[in-house]
């Protein structure tokens, strides 16, 4: 099958609306470095797209109607944003559906030490990572550290020009000899991928006491209230175009934040007096690189329970059933067909093709830079353990929705078989009996504090789940 370089393609106009999109997303990709922040960006985006708090529905018991605009967060990790249509609920959702974790290094509860004059915060590596990346590099304090009182301290210490930064330090190649003649798994000790964080004893204080004192004075907390944070150590910087042809990006996060942006935008991009058949659904969930389990991942039943409540407050939905056990039931009933006649795009990045690793690849089902949005039948790893593999009808429907609307894409898996694998929120979702498939952009680099992709593709994914979005009943 002949493969389509986008660049080759695009009018004045496009190149133009591919610039000012990248703009938007690197901006985006600075302002939410950690999952909290991804949805708080989210969540002010869409108040600015006349979004409502869904909870504040609840509470008036206003009905929904097509077109009303409404999301739901959850805390403050995960959210859904829903643009109501005009079929009943139960005929089923639009989904696209993405993660906003991503890798990187949590502080740990009792964190700060002082040794041999160095203070360190004592980290735990969270999802995928290659440990060696994150040494001697610039690393940026995000989170949260909530006091016994309930008042929270956000922190994001390393982002400002004249801020302070951290890192890992490294061994010198000049006494690193003998540790080159281990393996990679055993040179990096987890446990010593501890962040330097100060070194400066203030007259009688000690160093360590000296760097509480700091976080004392400005964000009022102390050393106990670590055993209530939030802290994560990311990649200092911004997002920066990247190649001396300024086509690509280079950032912290885009596995999977690149999903989140363009299902965002596309979803916020629909025209206000545009009438959707099928309710569309920007679903933001958090804990996919560790399974996604816990309350905020997609194994919760926050989306579930997110869905119930839509089809409570639509018209033609629950509001009138009574409280007896066969109102109940039909409630319950509808929700699981409203589930399984949904359709889902399990937003989340592919792997690009890298020709510097070309014997890891199977090159004409690879992902490429520039050749448009992926889709990914199936995932898994090792005889597609662990996958959701997409039904036939379901790639022939998306083939047209795609085609119709002009949009670029390709086909791929992760890797050559037997080279190794990974796993999505797709299976989740198809638990309920959906139609579900893996649909992202190409990244190179994945899983590394700076990963790249192409800015073409990205336009393609927002054109891509636009199509999704606004696409009919008829498969």
């Amino acid at each position: 099958m002949e493969r389509k370089n986008v660049w080759k393609v695009y009018s004045k106009e496009e190149m133009m609306a591919v610039e000012e999109l990248s703009s938007s997303y690197r901006h985006f990709l600075d302002a939410g470095k950690t999952e909290r922040e991804c949805i708080s960006e989210a969540v002010r985006l869409a108040v600015e797209k006349g979004y409502q708090d869904l909870e504040t529905l609840i509470q008036s018991g206003r009905p929904l109607k097509p077109g009303d605009k409404v999301y739901t967060v959850h805390m403050k990790k995960s959210a859904v944003f829903f643009r109501i249509g005009e079929e009943p609920p139960e005929r089923g959702f639009n989904i696209i559906g993405s993660h906003v974790d991503s890798p990187r290094l949590d502080i740990k509860q009792v964190p700060c030490y002082e040794e041999s004059g160095n203070v360190y915060l004592d980290t735990h590596y969270y999802g995928g990572i290659k440990k060696y990346q994150w040494f001697a590099s610039p690393l940026a304090l995000h989170g949260t550290v909530v006091k016994k009182d309930g008042t929270a301290a956000d922190i994001c210490i390393g982002e400002k020009e004249d801020d302070p930064v951290l890192v890992i330090t490294d061994l010198l190649p000049h006494l690193g000899r003998e540790r080159n003649e281990q393996k990679v798994k055993d040179f990096f000790d987890a446990e010593k991928m501890d962040v330097l964080t100060g070194n400066r004893p203030l007259g009688e204080t000690a160093a360590k006491e000296h760097i509480l004192n700091i976080l004392r004075e400005k964000y009022g907390i102390e050393e106990e209230d670590f055993l209530s944070a939030e802290l994560e150590a990311v990649p200092a910087g911004k997002a920066r175009e990247c190649g001396l042809d300024q086509s690509m990006v280079l950032a912290y996060g885009q596995d999977d934040r690149s999903s989140a942006f363009s299902s965002l935008t596309a979803l916020f991009g629909l025209e206000d007096d545009r009438k959707l058949e099928r309710t569309s659904c920007c679903l933001l969930v958090d804990k996919e690189e560790t399974g996604s389990n816990g309350a905020t991942g997609m194994k919760s039943r926050f989306f579930e329970n997110a869905a119930a409540e839509i089809l409570a407050l639509t018209e033609g939905g629950f509001r009138d059933c009574g409280p007896d056990a066969a109102s109940k039931a039909s409630l319950d009933l509808r929700l699981r067909r409203s589930l399984m006649n949904s359709r889902m795009l399990s937003a989340d990045v592919s792997a690009a093709f890298d020709p510097m690793f070309e014997k890891y690849f199977e090159k004409k089902n690879s992902a490429y830079l520039a050749n448009g949005l992926v889709f990914n039948k199936y995932s898994g790893s090792g005889g597609k353990a662990g996958a959701n593999d997409a039904n036939p009808e379901y790639m022939a429907w998306l083939r047209r929705i795609m085609e119709e609307h002009h949009v670029v894409f390709q086909t791929a898996e992760l890797g050559a078989v037997d080279q190794g694998g990974g796993g999505t929120i797709a299976y989740i979702m198809a638990k309920y009996g959906m139609d579900v498939i893996d649909c992202g952009i190409a990244v190179l680099s994945m899983h590394a504090p700076w990963e790249v992709s192409s800015k073409a593709d990205l336009y393609e994914a927002v054109k891509g789940y636009a199509a999704f979005f606004g696409s009919c009943t008829e498969k």
